[in-house]
């Protein structure tokens, strides 16, 4: 794995954030809507051979950024994700 092949995006008809190294999916940080239009997050995970490199938190760190950009807002179920907010103020805003 090189840094130039390792790309976050976001993949909205799966409902989730991809890691991928070229086209292969090495990491996920999934959603669903709830029913006041909130992404509700509440699962995140790395391929175990590409972990310890920091993706997770590159990973949501896109995703927040991304929902901040939207203007939606986010409900933090998955245990990573509400650690990564707890560690990151500045994304304190967009939790419910």
């Amino acid at each position: 794995m090189s840094d130039a092949s390792v790309t976050v995006v976001h993949n909205p008809d799966a409902h989730r954030y991809e890691v991928r190294d070229d086209d292969a999916v090495i990491g996920y940080t999934q959603y669903h809507p709830d029913d006041d239009g909130r992404l509700v997050f509440d699962h995140t995970e790395i391929d175990k051979g590409y972990s310890g490199q920091g993706l997770a938190g590159k990973l949501v760190g896109f995703a927040l950024d991304d929902v901040r950009d939207r203007g939606e807002r986010i409900v933090a179920i998955c245990s990573y994700v509400d650690k990564y907010i707890a560690e990151h103020p500045e994304y304190r805003e967009l939790a419910d």
